[in-house]
């Protein structure tokens, strides 16, 4: 009597294994291209951030003082007080906490600060250029 048993095997076929990349690859397609443009808003909003926080402080610099900081002297007086003309007469820096120098925008480069500004001659103008770091073009922060 010759019985034969059948053998149990056990794993994934081929074609389940295939069918598996499939999906994976299906669900690929429709979530990467959802998250590739993230990193640039993420930067954008963290740059508009930081400019808001800027912003706060050369408020309360102005409210010291009874002016900004002029350009010469620039967001630096924000950190350390000025010792070129006009001297601020209430300094009670330093107005940016625990920072001991000024940061840069998400992409490496200096906020550019104007006193007087152009866009807002009777304050300053604080903008980053932006992801392409070129000055006036669409993508500048403000």
């Amino acid at each position: 009597m010759n019985v034969r048993r059948r053998r149990r095997t056990e794993g994934f076929t081929l074609i389940e294994l295939l069918l598996v990349v499939v999906i994976i690859g299906i669900l690929a397609a429709i979530v990467v291209p959802r998250l590739v443009g993230r990193s640039d808003e993420a930067r954008i909003a963290a740059t508009k951030g930081t400019i808001k926080s800027m912003t706060t402080a050369l408020g309360a610099y102005e409210v010291d003082n009874g002016k900004y900081p002029n350009t010469a002297q620039g967001l630096f007086a924000l950190l350390v007080k000025p010792s070129s003309p006009p001297e601020p007469k209430s300094w009670k820096g330093p107005y940016l906490q625990n920072l001991t120098e000024i940061p840069k925008d998400d992409w490496g480069n200096d906020y550019v600060y104007l006193c007087p500004g152009s866009k807002n001659p009777s304050g300053f103008d604080l903008f980053s250029y932006g992801p392409d770091g070129q000055a006036g073009t669409e993508d500048d922060i403000y």
